[in-house]
């Protein structure tokens, strides 16, 4: 049954994204409050990056005068809604990448997590 799945059925749809010129402070407290480990970077839209606790971590301090922009990764690997669990997964072995944005075009409609793999799996035994 989980072969059928596909990320339309398995992807964060209420999530919370950050634009580019935010700066780096009000993206790390948005994180903080929903106990969230990144946001997608959003601008009319459209996905034009990512910012992860971690990337916030590693720049230090001085970090949280910047803007969004200025830490966001902006080579991301992205899906459809018709994209197998299975190339999903791979995907995420793959690269490494704890999250998965999913993309109409350029148009953020969801996010797939390393959670959301698992509950897809759990709910199927």
């Amino acid at each position: 049954m989980i072969e059928k799945l596909c990320a339309k059925d398995i992807m964060l749809i209420d999530i919370i994204v950050s634009s580019p010129n935010d700066l780096v402070a009000a993206a790390k407290l948005k994180m903080v409050r929903a106990n969230i480990g990144a946001v997608p970077v959003v601008e009319n839209k459209n996905l034009v990056g990512l910012i992860t606790h971690r990337d916030i971590l590693l720049a230090g301090s001085e970090a949280m005068g910047l803007k969004v922009e200025d830490l966001m990764s902006k080579d991301l690997a992205t899906v459809n809604e018709k994209t197998s669990i299975e190339e999903i997964s791979k995907l995420m072995a793959d690269t490494g990448f704890q999250r998965i944005p999913v993309v109409d075009g350029d148009v953020l409609v969801g996010l797939i997590t390393q959670s959301c793999i698992i509950r897809a799996v759990a709910d199927t035994l």
